[in-house]
């Protein structure tokens, strides 16, 4: 073998063995990745290239709900058309969009970061329950409504009953959507529908 192709065949692997870390790509997937990187004109590489170095830079927490932002504060909390008197809470950034995109809430949100697993050492501290607190209690206007809007697994239930116990104090009223998803589903792969049905069937959290 020439070392020229031997510097290729590394070249490949290590392209391969990065994209296989993303979420939800195996070897194959990964590989087909790159063979049709390698048929493109260079430059689309180097957009690409570019696009994810950019990501990394410019993209950061939002300073009041932890949605991704370019600038201090995220799109939906610089709008001053939504419903600042409610704030829907999330485990990750993904899944605004996907609520943004049922059209069933116009208010804020606020994402945790995550959700209590004990197991993988993820505690309370971990996740931004405290600035949720801080939040709602500063608010102004005052916040009439936080939905609880975790997935339906064990953790995300674990965690709804944790924020709705840390929020009791400050007096404002706590619904959890309702379970029209399944248990075990997650938020990002549910259909529009039946987030909207959740949203408008959502309860109160005792």
């Amino acid at each position: 073998m020439s070392p020229r192709r031997s510097e290729a065949d590394t070249a490949i692997e290590r392209l391969t063995a990065e994209l296989m870390r993303l979420p939800g790509i195996g070897r194959k997937s990964a590989q087909r990745l790159v063979f049709h990187l390698l048929k493109r004109p260079a430059a689309e590489a180097q957009a690409l290239a570019a696009a994810l170095l950019a990501v990394r830079e410019r993209v950061r927490a939002c300073s009041v709900c932890f949605n991704f932002a370019e600038e201090e504060l995220c799109a939906i909390c610089a709008d001053p058309g939504r419903d600042r008197s409610r704030i829907c809470v999330v485990e990750e950034p993904a899944n605004v969009g996907v609520l943004e995109r049922s059209g069933a809430f116009r208010g804020l949100y606020h994402v945790l970061g995550g959700v209590l697993s004990p197991l993988s050492g993820v505690g309370s501290e971990d996740l931004h329950v405290r600035e949720l607190v801080e939040r709602v209690r500063g608010a102004e206007p005052p916040v009439a409504e936080v939905v609880l809007a975790t997935n339906p697994t064990v953790e995300g239930e674990a965690t709804a009953i944790h924020v709705a116990a840390a929020l009791k104090p400050a007096g404002v009223h706590v619904t959890r959507i309702a379970q029209g998803l399944p248990v075990g589903a997650d938020l990002e792969y549910t259909d529009d529908v039946t987030l909207l049905r959740a949203l408008q069937g959502r309860r109160d959290v005792d």
